[in-house]
Parts: C-alpha cells; structure tokens; sequence
C-alpha cells in the first residue's frame, strides 16, 4: 500500500525524522521541501546526528588550526564536507556530501618512503600549492618504495574504497617510465596488484627515452608482475594522482596496506613530488 505525502505528514515530526535519518544525507536535503513538516524534520539533529561519524567528536577534537562554530548537527555535517587537517596537520579528513562515507589524506609525512631522510635523495619542502606543510621530493635514486596505511575502522563500514598516490612531476623528472612500478593494496585477504607508469610531463623526453632505451624497458618490464600499466590522472586540485587499488572496507578491524614500488629496474629517476596518499569512496 502506498503512503501519500499528504499522509506523511499527519505522522509527527519526530517520526518523520526517525524514517529521515534510515535515508542519505542527500535524500534528507531533497525531502527538506516537500513539506513544512519534512522541512522541519529533515534539519533536526536526530536525523544529521545518524549521519555523521560515530567518532565525530574525536575528529573535531584533534583539528588543526580550525574552530568549529555550529548550531546545529546539519551544520557540523556540512563542515565536514570540506577538508580538515587533523594529526598534527599530518592528515586531512572530509565526508563525501552526498552519502556521509568518511575519506582521507595520509600526508607524505604519514608515509614509508625509502630513503627519504637521506638529502642525497630526498628533499623535504613547503609548496604553496600543498595542503600539508610538507612534501617529499625525489632528487635521485635507483629504488621508489612509497607505504601507507590506515586502520579499517577510521573508514566507513561496508564500502568500497580506492587509494590514490598524490603527486607532481617536476621539469627535471628522468627515467620514471623506463620499467612499470608496482602497485598494491592489502586488507584482510583482499590483494590488488597491478603496475603504473609515473610518467614524465615532457613529450620529447619521453621520445627520447623511447629511442634509446626500447629494448632494455622490454627486457626491464619483464621483471614486475603484469598489470594494466596505468597513467596519472590530473585532479581539480591541480595535483596528479595514480591509483594503487581498490577494497571493500566491511565490519573487521583490519590494517589497509598500500604501496607504490619500483625497484626491480635499478634504473636513476628523480623529478616527483610525493603530497600523500588519499582513501576515498568510490561511486
């Protein structure tokens, strides 16, 4: 049997947002005009407090440099929504407007990068286009061992998530493309493995590279595991992103493990700049 609007709304206003807070954030703004009680039910806090995080009150404890004033769940909900750095600005956190799922962003500082306290080959520095205070840049080594992880509870339950390596590449960049690197994501007894180019940004270096070392990057490719051989993607942001996998995060505790590797090739390359990791839902 179905239930007209004008059925709905002889139920009170607390009932209606009982059934409001079962929905998304997304259908509960859509109801708000639907009637003046929906309105009213669709911005109390019973419905918005189902929709934020369980550990909502940890996350805005820990941010940084950031006053949160809101008179309302709604209006904490929608702070949220834009990115919050949290752990010592080591992280950035937000939720995804329409379904509430929580991402983040592992800073390079919150990453395994080998060899990056060494100054013969890594470089640590503030870009103005960073959201951290920091990132890592790569001078020059034979080996590119980048890990990250999270545990599975800081994630929202039963979703499916991607892992993407932030990054920039550098006018100088060399030899990044000569052999594939290789990707992995690890959680419980999930694993993805594939490969990813990091590509340089010049067209006639490329070339270049192509010509004389055709045959080595056949040979050198032989080395990895097989994988689709993926290419950055550039982001809104500015930033460049690699996806290192995907999982579906359910209900156990587990540790998430993401890596970007080459170090089969012993091939030099320099030229990127590492901003982090991001784990964010994927549609």
């Amino acid at each position: 049997m179905e239930v007209s609007v004008s059925g709905m709304n002889v139920l009170p206003e607390s009932c209606v947002a009982v059934i409001l807070s079962l929905t998304s954030p997304s259908d509960a703004c859509k109801s708000s005009s639907v009637s003046t009680v929906f309105g009213s039910a669709a911005d109390s806090d019973l419905v918005w407090d189902k929709f934020l995080p369980s550990d909502y009150h940890e996350i805005v404890s820990k941010a940084c440099n950031t006053t949160f004033l809101f008179a309302s769940k709604k209006q904490l909900y929608h702070l949220l929504c834009n990115p919050v750095l949290i752990a010592d600005g080591k992280m950035s956190f937000k939720l995804d407007r329409p379904s509430g799922r929580k991402s983040y962003i592992l800073s390079a500082r919150q990453l395994s990068i080998s060899s990056s306290n060494d100054p013969m080959f890594w470089t640590w520095k503030s870009i103005p286009e960073s959201r951290f205070s920091e990132v890592a840049e790569l001078i020059s080594s034979s080996r590119l061992e980048i890990n990250g992880n999270i545990g599975s509870k800081k994630l929202s339950p039963n979703t499916k998530y991607g892992a993407y390596l932030l990054l920039k590449i550098t006018e100088r960049a060399y030899g990044l493309d000569l052999i594939p690197s290789e990707t992995s994501i690890e959680i419980g007894n999930q694993s993805f493995k594939n490969t990813a180019y990091l590509r340089c940004q010049d067209d006639k270096k490329q070339r270049l590279e192509n010509l004389f070392y055709s045959n080595r990057k056949q040979m050198m490719k032989s080395r990895v595991v097989k994988g689709e051989g993926r290419v950055m993607s550039r982001r809104e942001d500015g930033w460049m992103e690699m996806e290192l996998g995907e999982f579906f995060n359910g209900e156990s505790d587990e540790e998430v493990k993401m890596s970007l590797m080459e170090i089969k090739g012993h091939q030099l390359k320099g030229g990127v700049i590492v901003e982090g990791i991001e784990i964010r839902p994927k549609a």
